[in-house]
């Protein structure tokens, strides 16, 4: 279970490194960071900025997502040694890329980011479906 939760602590950091990383990019638009109204700026960055905080937004949707596959794998009482456990590392590494590619804006690979990861968290579902 210790590679699923590693995976787990990584999919719920990424929103955050994701949205420190805008900070540049308001800094060089805005002049400064709006602490008042962080999501009012975040909303009217543009180009690089505006693709941060898409990437931000989605880990937090693929996080859920991946959340509630992962509890349904424990309760089907699925074996974390196996598949289930190969499955967290893909989708770790397929959010750490998605993050990546969305901030370079380099669409194709970012989407097949997203379709491996939501791929990863579909096959944990499946797995503990199976169990039953």
């Amino acid at each position: 279970m210790t590679t699923q939760l590693v995976c787990l602590l990584i999919g719920m950091l990424l929103p955050y490194v994701w949205a420190f990383s805008s900070w540049p990019y308001r800094l060089r638009q805005f002049g400064t960071f709006d602490v008042g109204q962080p999501r009012t700026q975040a909303n009217q960055l543009t180009e690089g900025g505006a693709r941060v905080v898409g990437s931000q937004a989605n880990a937090w949707e693929a996080l859920v997502l991946f959340g509630a596959a992962n509890v349904g794998a424990f309760l089907g009482g699925v074996d974390p040694a196996g598949g289930w456990a190969l499955a967290s590392m893909i989708w770790a590494a397929a959010r750490v890329g998605h993050g990546a590619f969305y901030m370079m804006g380099i669409a194709p690979l970012r989407v097949l980011a997203f379709a491996i990861s939501a791929g990863m968290s579909f096959w944990i579902l499946v797995m503990g479906l199976m169990q039953q």
